[in-house]
């Protein structure tokens, strides 16, 4: 049997008034600024036809109170409403959005060939960074495809099963990297403070071993609040306002009791963002006490310059996640939320590449090699 299922409908349930009032707001004011549009420059009989007929699709699913006791058998799948933004910067934004992935592939790819292939690059700190970008490629894959899609189409449906699908395997790869950050950094630990010890306390076999536990820890947790999802009730529309499936817009259209949900993430969130950020903070107090240590300049800077990138990185990564997953949610906070998820699911995963492109010697030094056979 398969984990994911539209839950059936339980007759004896009590009734549960879901009012969606701010996709109300939302459409009044999109109707409002269309009928300005035509006023002033008027759409063509198509456009107004459409964007009439969603208007009152959205009135409809709003203004009608849905419950738990109609049927949900028709309403298989999730309309994801996408960024609202004026229509006329959308194509802009397809186009940044679509360069943004495709650089962030692209850059991903070159680092994971290049730790692959190169001898100089098989220290276990490249040995993570390859790991790393190749988590990248697909964590930034599992949302972008939707998001563009919303830009092209105004909106895009999904179906439920690949609504829990999209959403478990973004929260799982995100999870995985939150772990193998942490990782990196126990590796930096190890190198700046125990540098005679470092090739033992850090071999293959233990390097594979730290890797399948952040690959484990990642997708672990998240399973269980698959399964707790798709157990929840549905009724109605199912409007998500986001761009992908995320957490908290999910919540928003069950009519069936969530608190019990909400506790379990949001400990779980706790956990998972601020174990690993404290011991990255504690693992960098130790490496910067054994640095001051260090007599000489040149030996301070070099040291430091071995893990300025993984510091880079952490301090772009855990501040909107936490921000997100490890903060109470409010009414208010949706416009906030759909920002900082632009920012660490978009813009994150482009700044792994440019950073550790800038600032680690011995990847430029190797891809200046490679474009100096080539040419």
């Amino acid at each position: 049997m398969s984990v994911f299922h539209i839950p059936a409908e339980d007759p004896l349930d009590t009734s549960h008034f879901v009012v969606k009032e701010q996709f109300l707001i939302r459409a009044q004011k999109d109707y409002q600024a269309i009928e300005e549009e035509k006023a002033v420059k008027g759409l063509s009989k198509q456009d107004s036809c459409r964007c009439s007929t969603r208007n009152a699709a959205f009135q409809k699913s709003i203004m009608t109170p849905t419950t738990c006791s109609e049927n949900v058998t028709s309403a298989s799948e999730f309309l994801l409403l996408g960024l609202h933004v004026i229509p006329e910067l959308k194509p802009l934004l397809f186009l940044l959005f679509v360069t943004i992935y495709v650089f962030t592939i692209i850059g991903n790819s070159i680092i994971v060939a290049t730790v692959s292939v190169s001898e100089r690059l098989q220290s276990p700190m490249f040995f993570f960074l390859g790991n790393f970008s190749f988590l990248e490629i697909w964590y930034s894959t599992s949302t972008a495809p939707s998001m563009l899609s919303g830009l092209l189409t105004n909106s895009s449906s999904i179906s439920f099963a690949g609504c829990l699908m999209q959403f478990y395997f973004f929260v799982s790869l995100l999870t995985s990297e939150c772990f193998l950050l942490m990782v990196m950094a126990y590796d930096r630990y190890t190198a700046i403070c125990y540098p005679l010890h470092y090739s033992t306390l850090m071999d293959r076999a233990i390097c594979v071993k730290l890797l399948a536990s952040a690959w484990v820890g990642g997708f672990a947790p998240p399973f269980v609040t698959v399964i707790l999802l798709q157990r929840l009730r549905f009724s109605g529309e199912k409007v998500i306002d986001h761009f992908f499936c995320e957490f908290a817009p999910i919540l928003k259209t069950a009519c069936s009791e969530t608190s019990y949900i909400e506790v379990y993430v949001f400990i779980m969130s706790f956990l998972i963002l601020s174990i690993p950020f404290l011991l990255i903070i504690l693992s960098y107090v130790y490496i910067m006490t054994a640095i001051l240590k260090i007599p000489s300049a040149t030996g301070r800077n070099k040291a430091f310059s071995t893990c300025s990138s993984h510091l880079a990185v952490v301090s772009t990564y855990f501040a909107p996640l936490i921000a997100i997953y490890a903060t109470p949610k409010s009414e208010s906070s949706l416009n906030l939320n759909k920002a900082l998820s632009l920012l660490y699911s978009v813009a994150t995963p482009l700044l792994n590449p440019i950073i550790y492109t800038l600032r680690n010697k011995e990847i430029r030094e190797t891809w200046m090699k490679a474009l100096h056979k080539i040419s």
